[in-house]
C-alpha cells in the first residue's frame, strides 16, 4: 500500500527550495508513495517540472487574504484612514495588533484563516516544506489530518526575521524538524533548545547525473565572449549578494581583466540592480539572463562560479555548480564550508567585495584564465 504525503511550498517559483523539492520527489518511488503538492498559489516556472503522477493543488482563498498578511500594521493603518472603512474592517488590524502585544503570531493567523477548510484528504505525512514560513507551518498543524506532521527549514534563521516565540509553540505539534545543513541544524536548536530532540538535519538533494545530463540540452552562452564568464546563479535580492558583485566587476574592469559577468534568476531587486549597473556602465558586461529551469549548460560553460549570498540555510545552486569541474569561490553563509571541504578548486571568502575581488582575480591567475597580462 502506498505511503500518501502532502509537501505544502508558497508556489513553484523557479528557486532552491522549490528545485529541492523536485529532487525529493524524484528520489521517492511512483509504487511506493502517493505524493501531493500543495501551494499557496498554483503558479510559477517550475509547474511544468512537476511529475505527472503527483497531485497538484491549492488554497482557494488565498488570494482573498495575501493582502492582510503582507500588510504591515502602519499600512493597514493608513489603508483603513483613507479608505473611511467600516468598524467590521477593522478586525484584520486590530487582530494583528492583538497578536503582536500578546506575541502571539498564532492570534493573527487563526483570524486569516478562519474562513478556509480543513483539507478534506488524511494523509499519512504532512510537511510544512517552504520553512520557516508561519502561514504554511500554521496551516499544517491545524488544516491537515496527518499522522506525522514534519517541518523543514531551508534558511538560517540567525539571518532571517524568525519569530522565536511563535516557532517554539508551533513546531513543538510537528513530530520532526529538520534543518538543510549540520551549521543550520546547531543554529536552530540554539534557537530553540527545548526542542532539541525534534530537530535533525537532512541535506537537500541533488541529481549529479541529471545535472549534467541537463548541461548537454541547452544552448549555454552564445555570446561569442572571448574572456573569463563568471556565473553567478539565484533570486535577485539583497540575501543573495548580487550587488555586491556589480562593483567587483567594475573594479575587475579597472584593472584590465577581460571578464563578463553573467546572472541567471530574476526577483524583487532587479530594477535597483538594472539602476547598479547603470552607475557603474556595465550594461555590456553584466548580463542579467533572467529566470531559467536549466541553468546547467552555463554552469558547465563558465570560467568561474561566484556565489555572493549574506545568508543560505543550505545553497542548492553552490551544490549543484559542484558538479562540474569549474573553479568556485563563495562567501562564507552557512553549509558553505560542509559543501566545500571536498572541493580542492574553490575559495571561501567573507562578505565583502574586496575579499571577493580578491578572490576572483587569484581564481583567474591560479586557472591560467585570460587575465590582464593578455589584453
Amino acid at each position: 500500500m502506498k505511503q500518501s504525503i502532502l509537501f505544502m511550498v508558497i508556489n513553484m517559483n523557479v528557486g532552491g527550495t522549490e528545485r529541492s523539492l523536485l529532487n525529493r520527489i524524484a528520489e521517492m518511488p511512483e509504487n511506493q508513495y502517493d505524493i501531493t503538492i500543495l501551494m499557496l498559489e498554483k503558479r510559477g516556472g517550475f509547474l511544468a517540472s512537476i511529475p505527472a503522477h503527483v497531485k497538484v493543488t491549492s488554497i482557494d482563498e488565498y488570494p482573498t487574504i495575501k493582502e492582510m498578511l503582507n500588510s504591515p500594521l502602519r499600512k493597514m493603518l493608513r489603508n483603513n484612514f483613507q479608505k473611511d472603512k467600516r468598524i467590521n474592517d477593522w478586525r484584520p488590524f486590530f487582530r494583528q495588533l492583538g497578536a503582536r502585544f500578546m506575541r502571539n503570531r498564532g492570534y493573527f493567523l487563526n483570524y486569516v484563516l478562519k474562513n478556509t477548510p480543513n483539507l478534506p484528504t488524511a494523509y499519512d505525512v504532512a510537511v510544512a516544506y517552504a520553512g520557516p514560513m508561519d502561514l504554511i507551518s500554521y496551516f499544517v498543524c491545524h488544516k491537515i489530518n496527518a499522522k506525522k506532521k514534519v517541518q523543514w527549514i531551508h534558511f538560517d534563521v540567525t539571518k532571517i526575521d524568525f519569530d522565536v516565540s511563535f516557532a517554539a509553540k508551533i513546531y513543538r505539534q510537528f513530530d520532526q524538524v529538520y534543518a538543510v545543513s549540520q551549521e543550520g541544524r546547531d543554529k536552530l536548536i540554539d534557537k530553540l533548545p527545548k526542542l532539541k530532540a525534534k530537530i535533525d538535519f537532512c541535506a537537500n538533494l541533488i541529481e549529479p547525473e541529471r545535472i549534467t545530463e541537463k548541461a548537454e540540452e541547452g544552448k549555454g552562452f552564445t555570446d561569442h565572449f572571448p574572456g573569463v564568464r563568471i556565473l553567478t546563479v539565484g533570486r535577485l535580492s539583497k540575501e543573495k549578494g548580487q550587488d555586491l558583485i556589480i562593483p567587483v566587476l567594475a573594479k575587475l574592469k579597472e584593472s584590465g581583466f577581460p571578464v563578463r559577468w553573467y546572472c541567471i534568476g530574476e526577483g524583487s531587486a532587479q530594477q535597483a540592480y538594472e539602476q547598479l549597473i547603470k552607475k557603474y556602465q556595465l550594461e555590456s558586461d553584466f548580463i542579467l539572463l533572467g529566470a531559467m529551469s536549466n541553468p546547467y549548460p552555463f554552469m558547465k560553460q563558465c570560467d568561474l562560479y561566484v556565489q555572493p549570498s549574506r545568508h543560505e540555510g543550505y545553497c542548492l545552486t553552490l551544490a549543484e555548480a559542484r558538479c562540474f569541474s569549474n573553479p568556485i569561490i563563495t562567501t562564507n553563509f552557512t553549509g558553505a564550508h560542509e559543501q566545500l571541504s571536498q572541493h580542492a578548486n574553490s575559495i571561501i571568502v567573507d562578505v565583502d567585495e574586496q575579499q571577493i575581488y580578491a578572490a576572483v582575480q587569484r581564481m583567474i591567475e591560479r586557472n591560467d584564465l585570460p587575465s590582464a597580462a593578455s589584453t
